[in-house]
């Protein structure tokens, strides 16, 4: 029916102007900033970057692929990589992110960046109070400011962060099988090679 999308969003003002009267849910003002609405877990404003452990700059999960910066719309990311690696949470030596910019004055908040990010290394913040009286240098974000922990990543999207969680543990023991699986065909096959090997002869006693 034409304009019915009009008259439903009039009818839920209607109800929560009307139910103000009688329901504190209804409420729908907070005197903000001394009061304010609880942020819903699926909310996203600006990137940053997660680490693991207590030190950011030894547990960026980011590897400097590029691909985030390659794949955002209004090219907002910035990132210079290292010349030299460090393991990542795998132990595998991996290149680290020498310079990682954001400029959230760019920024649309599209998530592209968290989508095709491989190493689950980049999310999507809830913090919004980010005004400055700096226009360029205030809005620029570096690599230690964008980081944080994982444990900020899970107060603030606690389902999510579990999910990325069990699925870096899964390839991690995954990872770890292999490479204990390989050991021991290794070691199976030097023992093999031994044993195939032929002994010296033993020494005869007296001699011509």
């Amino acid at each position: 029916m034409l304009g019915e999308g009009i008259l439903k969003g009039m009818a839920e003002t209607a109800r929560n102007f009307v139910g103000s009267y009688v329901s504190k849910e209804r409420l729908t003002t907070v005197e903000y900033p001394e009061q304010r609405i609880p942020t819903a877990e699926n909310a996203r404003v600006f990137p940053f970057l997660v680490y693991d452990g207590p030190e950011w700059q030894s547990g960026l999960r980011c590897v400097a692929c590029q691909i985030c910066e390659k794949e955002c719309p209004p090219k907002c990311i910035y990132i210079d990589k290292s010349t030299d690696k460090k393991p990542d949470f795998v132990g595998k030596a991996q290149f680290y992110p020498a310079k990682f910019d954001i400029d959230v004055s760019v920024c649309m908040s599209c998530q592209i960046c968290v989508e095709v990010c491989p190493f689950e290394a980049i999310k999507m913040d809830t913090q919004f109070e980010l005004a400055t009286d700096d226009r360029f240098g205030g809005l620029l974000l570096d690599r230690e400011q964008l980081s944080k922990s994982n444990e900020y990543y899970h107060s603030i999207h606690p389902t999510e962060a579990t999910e990325v969680d069990n699925r870096l543990a899964e390839e991690k023991a995954k990872v770890e099988a292999k490479a204990e699986a390989a050991a021991a065909a290794a070691a199976a096959k030097a023992a093999a090679a031994a044993a195939l090997k032929p002994n010296p002869p033993a020494p005869t006693a007296g001699g011509d």
